[in-house]
C-alpha cells in the first residue's frame, strides 16, 4: 500500500525543520518521541535548554491560517505534557522551551519556513528533577508508568 501524500509531507517538513535546528546550533536528541497518546516531532537541545519543537507543515494556507496557526491551546496543552513526560521520565534539567516550526510547500518545494522560539509556555511549572524522587509514577488513562 503506497504511503499517503500527507504522511509524505509531514515527514518532509521534519526533516527540514530538523535542519532548520541544526543550523541554529542546536543537537538533534530524537524526533517522533511517543509515550501512550503524547508525542513530540523534535526534541532537541543545547547545554542550557531543551527545546521541544511542533513541526506543521501544509501546501497551502487553508482557511488563511499559516501552519502554525494550528497548534492551538488543546494541542499546546498536549504539547506540555508530552514535555512534562519526558523532562519527568529522562531526568532532564535543561530549562524547557516549546517552539513551533511552521512549513509551507508548494508544488513539491518548501516556500516558507517560519521558527517560532518559545512560541508558548507551561502555566504551571514544569516538572524537574528535584520535583520528585528517585522513583516517581505518572498515571495516564488508568496506566501507570513509573521508572
Amino acid at each position: 500500500m503506497p504511503i499517503p501524500q500527507h504522511i509524505i509531507t509531514g515527514r518532509r517538513g521534519e526533516e527540514h525543520a530538523a535542519q532548520v535546528m541544526r543550523k541554529k546550533g542546536y543537537t538533534i536528541i530524537t524526533t517522533n518521541w511517543r509515550l501512550g497518546h503524547l508525542e513530540m516531532d523534535i526534541i532537541c537541545g543545547n547545554k542550557k535548554e531543551i527545546v521541544f519543537v511542533e513541526v506543521k507543515t501544509r501546501t497551502s494556507n487553508f482557511g488563511n491560517k499559516t501552519p502554525e496557526e494550528y497548534v492551538d491551546n488543546v494541542k499546546q496543552r498536549r504539547l506540555i505534557a508530552a514535555g512534562n513526560a519526558y523532562i519527568k521520565y529522562y531526568h532532564e534539567e535543561r530549562r524547557p522551551r516549546f517552539d513551533i516550526i511552521g512549513i509551507t510547500i508548494k508544488d513539491g518545494e518548501i516556500v516558507e519556513t517560519t521558527h517560532i522560539e518559545n512560541a508558548f509556555h507551561p502555566h504551571a511549572k514544569t516538572i524537574n528533577k528535584q520535583s520528585f524522587s528517585s522513583e516517581w509514577k505518572w498515571q495516564h488513562r488508568n496506566k501507570v508508568i513509573s521508572k
